[in-house]
C-alpha cells in the first residue's frame, strides 16, 4: 500500500524544511510521530453519569472515523462544578500512528476539512511551542464515514498533530508544505 502523503512528506517536504532552517543531519528533520484525536464527553453528563447512548454512539464513531477502538479517559480528580468525581470516564481517546496515522491525514485534508461550512481555513496560532498543532473540529458530520442520520447527538474534536524533532516554524512549513488549509490574511 502506497502512503501518499508519507512519501510527499519524504520527497518534497523534508528537502523544503532542509533548505529553508539549514538542516544537513537528516535525523534532525521534523518527522509526524502521532496523531491524537480526542472527544470530551462533559456535555453528556446526566446526574452523576454519562448518558450511555451517547457514549455508544462516541465509541462508535470514532471507531469508524480512525479504524480503531477507542480508549476511555477516566477522570483523575473530583471537579464539583462540572459534576465529576475521580475515576469517571469523561473523554474518548484514539492515538494513530503509523500507515492508519497517513491514510487520516489524507482523508482529513483532502475529503473532511474541505466539507466544513463557511470554513475560512485552520488557526496558524494553535502552535504549543514545542512544534505540535492542535485544532477542533465542531461536528462529526465532516468525516463522510459518519452516518448523520441515524446519529441522535453531534459531537466534536480535538486533533492534535504531534511532532518530533520540530519547533512551531518547521511544524508550520512542513504542515504548508503537505497541504494543510491554513487561513490566511485575505480569509
Amino acid at each position: 500500500m502506497v502512503l501518499r502523503l508519507k512519501e510527499k512528506f519524504k520527497t518534497e517536504v523534508h528537502p523544503l524544511i532542509q533548505e529553508k532552517f539549514n538542516v544537513t543531519n537528516p535525523m534532525a528533520l521534523p518527522h509526524l510521530e502521532k496523531i491524537v484525536l480526542s472527544i470530551g464527553l462533559g456535555g453528556q453528563l446526566e446526574g452523576t453519569k454519562i448518558n450511555a447512548a451517547a457514549r455508544e454512539q462516541v465509541i462508535k464513531d470514532l471507531t469508524v472515523i480512525t479504524g480503531q477502538a477507542p480508549v476511555m479517559v477516566k477522570a483523575r480528580k473530583s471537579v464539583s462544578n462540572f459534576k465529576v468525581r475521580i475515576g469517571y470516564e469523561t473523554a474518548c481517546r484514539v492515538t494513530l500512528r503509523g500507515a492508519r496515522m497517513w491514510e487520516f491525514f489524507d482523508r482529513l485534508i483532502s475529503m473532511a476539512i474541505p466539507r466544513i461550512k463557511d470554513f475560512r481555513g485552520l488557526k496558524t496560532t494553535s502552535f504549543d511551542g514545542q512544534g505540535n498543532y492542535s485544532f477542533g473540529i465542531t461536528e462529526q458530520g465532516i468525516f463522510p464515514e459518519v452516518d448523520m442520520a441515524n446519529a441522535k447527538y453531534t459531537h466534536g474534536m480535538n486533533v492534535t498533530f504531534v511532532f518530533k524533532n520540530s519547533s512551531d516554524e518547521k511544524t508550520s512549513a512542513a504542515l504548508t508544505a503537505i497541504g494543510m488549509p491554513f487561513a490566511t490574511k485575505e480569509n
